[in-house]
């Protein structure tokens, strides 16, 4: 484990309309180098590379703070969809180790 962020978001921001498949909420959380207000995180929607290419400003719904690292944060590994078949049809993914 290489951090860990304690957060708060506002429920009032977040509607119905928001829900990806009506239950997911898509959200980013950027941890900046410096700390304000005993803040050092900001959550906000997550947005489409359209959204960022155009310039759609971000919409804030929290923040937080970084409470525990070891200082090694690393890029997941990219997630490659798997084609569903028949035989693959509405079976679970087996879970990283």
């Amino acid at each position: 484990m290489a951090s860990l962020i304690s957060c708060s978001i506002d429920l009032s921001k977040v509607s119905e309309g928001v829900l990806k498949d009506g239950k997911y909420l898509q959200i980013t959380i950027a941890v900046n180098d410096k700390t304000e207000f005993n803040h050092n995180a900001g959550i906000f929607f997550s947005q489409s590379k359209e959204d960022r290419e155009g310039g759609v400003a971000r919409e804030y719904i929290g923040n937080g703070r970084v409470i525990w690292t070891d200082g090694k944060v690393s890029v997941a590994e990219p997630f490659e969809a798997v084609e569903k078949t028949p035989a693959t049809k509405g079976k679970k993914l087996p879970l990283a180790k």
